[in-house]
């Protein structure tokens, strides 16, 4: 007697999903991996349904297959599987010599400014003391740092730039945080224009693509660096390489 088959579970319309979106791309396991901060064992997972991927793969591939990605979210809300780690527990490594990174929302920053000030107006109405309102604190710090976006991880709190360099269309800068111990790369265009992003030293490179419909991204992935000496941002844009860092304006200064 044949028996019926099993039901579907939640994550296998995901992963048709994202098959499909990998083929309408052309990309092998190892170009996505290149081009995401993913690697191709973690990819391979995502797409046979093994692991739920995190929300920002899913916007990646929708991204990289110039597909809307609203219908794939859909299907990724509708999941209840585990926080995206691999086997052993640990989270997916991004490839050690480069990265691709994403548009992320500012909206958890934009409700802490907003309570802050709510706060603060409150206090000056009812004639009481201003207390000192607690700002957040940075969600990662050296290591932990590597490859994640300066705005989400609060590390452009206490960025400063340490070193610029200025084109007629757009200025690149080399940024550091200390309470991050992390640098990156960040460019301020004047115009619409694709964009790749880069912050490197020695050997070390992170990087991110952008579209020039895409307003906010703006900053490479960070590298985690004890200081900002010997790091050089970079920013290629309409065809156009401009880079800066210490050590080469330090050796420009020389006679």
């Amino acid at each position: 007697m044949l028996q019926p088959p099993a039901p579907a579970t939640p994550d296998e319309p995901l992963a048709a999903r994202l098959r499909e979106l990998k083929d309408r791309s052309g990309l092998s396991l190892a170009a996505l991996a290149a081009r995401t901060p993913y690697s191709k064992s973690a990819w391979h997972r995502y797409l046979t349904g093994g692991q739920q991927p995190p929300r920002s793969a899913v916007e990646a591939l929708a991204r990289i297959a110039d597909a809307d990605p609203a219908p794939v979210l859909a299907l990724w809300e509708a999941c209840e599987g585990p926080p995206s780690t691999t086997p052993s527990g640990t989270s997916d490594e991004v490839p050690p010599s480069r990265a691709r990174s994403r548009r992320l929302p500012l909206l958890a920053l934009l409700t802490v400014a907003t309570a802050a000030a709510a706060a603060l107006a409150l206090s000056a109405r009812h004639g009481a003391p201003r207390t000192q309102v607690a700002v957040a604190a940075p969600r990662c710090h050296g290591p932990s740092c590597q490859g994640q976006l300066p705005d989400v991880s609060v590390c452009a709190r206490d960025a400063r730039t340490e070193s610029t360099v200025t084109d007629t269309g757009y200025d690149v800068r080399l940024r550091y945080s200390p309470a991050c111990g992390a640098a990156w790369s960040e460019v301020r265009v004047r115009s619409p224009h694709t964009r790749e992003i880069s912050v490197r030293k020695g050997e070390q490179m992170l990087s991110a693509t952008y579209p020039a419909d895409d307003a906010a991204g703006y900053t490479s992935p960070m590298l985690a660096v004890p200081s900002a000496k010997g790091v050089e941002a970079c920013a290629e844009v309409d065809g156009e390489l401009a880079c800066t860092g210490l050590d080469a304006e330090e050796s420009a200064a020389q006679p």
